[in-house]
């Protein structure tokens, strides 16, 4: 049986969870770049469950600060968090990709501070969704991507 709007939006909500984690063992293990794209990877989630809580059924791209305006549909206050959030975009490719820099690589480029930032940013915006995700008969069918 496949699961309702809601369990889905808190399936990703607690990968969101765990991915946060996850970053912090990697920031904890120096691995800075690492937890900087985890990071991201989790304040994505976060904002793809709630969309899909609140009745998306299809919820396409990796842009915090894009899912943040799409969210901002259902609470005003999401265009708040996407101004707030939007560097954790700068996350998701360099982090990884030694093309997505001028030179060097990922592991060299990004530092403790760099981590610390995204991580700090992240968990404001799991515990922003956390705070707003909607009980379950609050669905709405707002359609797909």
């Amino acid at each position: 049986m496949k699961p309702s709007q809601h369990e889905e939006g808190l399936r990703w909500l607690r990968q969101a969870q765990q991915d946060i984690d996850d970053a912090q063992y990697a920031h904890d293990g120096n691995r800075f770049n690492l937890a900087c794209f985890v990071a991201q990877q989790a304040a994505e989630k976060a904002i793809k469950g709630f969309l899909y809580a609140k009745g998306r059924t299809l919820v396409l791209g990796h842009s915090v600060a894009r899912l943040c305006q799409e969210a901002s549909a259902f609470h005003a206050e999401f265009e708040d968090l996407r101004q707030r959030a939007a560097p954790l975009d700068k996350y998701y490719i360099p982090t990884r990709y030694p093309n997505g820099l001028p030179g060097g690589i990922p592991s060299e480029a990004f530092d403790q501070a760099d981590a610390d930032r995204a991580l700090e940013l992240a968990q404001h915006v799991i515990g922003f969704v956390e705070n707003r995700f909607p009980p379950e008969e609050a669905t709405d069918d707002a359609g797909g991507e």
